[in-house]
């Protein structure tokens, strides 16, 4: 049976332009595809342990000319994919905040001199897509590195084709490049980007509705008492005008008596309902082993 981590996963692969088998001890992997983009790949815990599977769809471009060239053969690629990979700046990996430009979503510029531009063009660009392709998280940093996240609103995970994610990386690094050659900003930045992943949180209220056929894990503060708590439910209902959300427990392994044997919630389990202010909901992200 497949989990939604698995689901996720497998829709991004789909669209990746190649696939890997390899030992599970090997780290991160990069392919250089015939336009210089480069495809980077880790091992991920909820597959087989002996393969080894791209963890996100991630397009990682360097737009300056001297690090990757149409030019190269084919030896050259894989010199220069191996200083790529041991050169980028990994993003930050802790448990992701709401706002933190990341898996939290949000902007995060780190007080970046040319952030702001940057930005803009980020949102420039987006403009070519629609109303079907938002930003859900941009990122840079003093090192050079611009982090984007593209949200698809139309499709249920959230997750953008290979084709969109390349195209708008295309795209904005031919920005990236007029504004360099003008000296507006820097002309050696590095981009990355990618879907929002499995791991994003959601937006309380926003998001709650549009993934409300998914099991969320929710950290919440009840109101009778101060300290917080966590739980596996599928959302009920929102009461916009009191600006409250209802929750019913999800039929998850988390949920049930560990003497039951795997049997499904019980009566008085389905029928219970929690109410909580927004304001009491601290975090919410997807139930991965659905």
């Amino acid at each position: 049976m497949k989990t939604l981590a698995s689901l996720l996963k497998n829709i991004k692969l789909r669209s990746s332009p190649t696939r890997l088998c390899l030992p599970y001890n090997t780290k991160t992997v990069g392919v250089i595809n015939s336009k210089g983009l480069l495809f980077k790949f880790k091992p991920l815990s909820t597959f087989n342990s002996s393969l080894f599977h791209p963890s996100s769809l991630t397009l990682h471009s360097y737009y300056n000319t001297t690090s990757l060239s149409s030019n190269h053969t084919t030896e050259d690629h894989s010199e220069h994919q191996d200083l790529v990979i041991e050169e980028w700046e990994e993003e930050d990996d802790s448990d992701p905040q709401i706002g933190d430009g990341g898996a939290g979503g949000g902007v995060v510029l780190q007080n970046v001199p040319w952030g702001e531009t940057v930005l803009s063009i980020a949102r420039e660009v987006l403009l070519q897509f629609g109303d079907d392709i938002k930003l859900y998280a941009f990122k840079t940093t003093p090192r050079g590195y611009i982090y984007v996240r593209l949200d698809k609103l139309t499709n249920e995970y959230g997750c953008p084709g290979m084709e969109e994610v390349e195209r708008y990386s295309r795209e904005y690094k031919k920005r990236l490049e007029e504004e360099g050659s003008k000296g507006q900003i820097p002309d050696d930045l590095a981009l990355e980007v990618s879907s929002p992943g499995a791991e994003r949180l959601l937006m309380v209220p926003n998001d709650l509705h549009r993934f409300k056929d998914f099991p969320m894990v929710v950290w919440y503060v009840e109101e009778a008492r101060a300290e917080e708590k966590m739980g596996v439910f599928f959302l009920e209902s929102i009461e916009t005008e009191t600006e409250h959300c209802v929750w019913k427990l999800a039929d998850v392994r988390e949920n049930r008596d560990p003497a039951s044997k795997g049997r499904p919630l019980n009566r008085k389990q389905r029928d219970w309902r929690l109410k909580l202010p927004y304001t009491m909901v601290k975090k919410v992200s997807l139930y991965l082993d659905f």
